[in-house]
């Protein structure tokens, strides 16, 4: 790493990319323009059950890609739903059981998806999610594990279960859902900010680390959205209050109140904004695609951090020998 100029194109390349791109254009060209901008991409997405993950499997098919729709406990409704659409529409949806917190689940699931698509994965999207209310001191270990267990280790586990195969075909793209809460901080939300800049943190890390391999990170930092995760969420943190004390629940006054009570709503924002976004993202030359994008279409306060997070990353490694790796993901 003696050259601190190297693109990111010129580092994917080096790792045998050019063979890859190149044949792929030439089969992008022998095919009909009328072809969805998606087709031929094999998509996995996590928590495909309701949210971004259900709206995105929806949308990525329709773009043509082949998509296996993960979520937990099945058989459920949601899947029976989602099979029964891809039906009425011809869409390319198969549907597999994976709970991310589950060793076994990640294995078994990524590996039938491979399986299932000749051992190639083009995209992996980790969007699976929960979060809770109320101040940290109320956060009892179950709670706490669940969620980091959910929220970082979730992720991890997908990512290292996808990564063999997109090395062994030089080029991939992995999207880790965060939020604008991956950056900034609200009193009373919980281990959600703590999770969430966890995520930050490793997806960051692993994009110095693999784009090398041909594989490109992009973190998905959604706003205020209305999904099922503020039901959900509602849900979890009625089940911790009652676990609660009640002078804990006291000490912390308005911050506890509210537990359980269904106070988030998300807002009236379209959710479908990150699925096009992230579609758009798939459709980027490889080498060109984002480390972050902040999605909202009012607030969007995480973006002053992520420049200056980026500048300060070159400040300290970017004549390091780094560098080449930090210039590539971040230029």
């Amino acid at each position: 790493m003696t050259d601190t100029n190297l693109s990111r194109r010129q580092l994917m390349i080096g790792a045998g990319l050019a063979a890859t791109t190149v044949a792929a254009a030439s089969q992008a060209s022998a095919l009909s323009p009328a072809l969805p901008p998606l087709h031929g991409k094999s998509i996995l997405i996590t928590g495909a059950s309701s949210g971004f993950g259900r709206l995105g499997t929806e949308h990525y098919a329709r773009l043509g890609a082949k998509v296996f729709a993960t979520m937990r406990n099945l058989p459920r409704p949601e899947a029976a739903e989602l099979e029964a659409l891809a039906a009425d529409e011809g869409l390319d949806i198969t549907v597999i059981e994976i709970d991310v917190t589950s060793d076994e689940q990640v294995t078994a699931g990524v590996a039938a998806a491979l399986a299932a698509n000749d051992g190639k994965l083009d995209v992996l999207i980790n969007n699976a999610g929960i979060a809770y209310a109320g101040p940290i001191e109320a956060q009892d270990m179950a709670a706490t594990q669940l969620i980091f267990d959910t929220n970082v280790y979730g992720p991890h586990r997908m990512s290292r279960a996808v990564l063999p195969a997109m090395r062994a075909a030089g080029s991939g793209q992995i999207f880790n859902v965060t939020s604008q809460l991956g950056r900034l901080v609200i009193p009373g939300f919980a281990q959600y900010s703590p999770t969430k800049f966890a995520l930050e943190a490793m997806s960051e890390q692993m994009a110095y680390e693999i784009v090398t391999q041909g594989i490109e990170v992009t973190i998905i930092q959604p706003g205020g959205y209305p999904t099922d995760i503020w039901e959900n969420q509602t849900a979890l943190s009625k089940d911790l209050k009652a676990r609660l004390p009640e002078d804990l629940i006291t000490a912390y006054g308005p911050m506890t109140a509210g537990m359980g009570g269904g106070e988030n709503s998300g807002g009236t924002t379209d959710p479908m904004d990150i699925p096009r976004n992230i579609a758009e993202i798939i459709q980027m030359p490889a080498g060109t695609r984002p480390l972050r994008r902040a999605i909202h279409p009012v607030a969007r306060p995480q973006e002053a951090i992520n420049e200056v997070s980026a500048a300060q990353q070159l400040v300290m490694l970017g004549e390091s020998p780094y560098g080449p790796l930090l210039k590539a993901v971040l230029d």
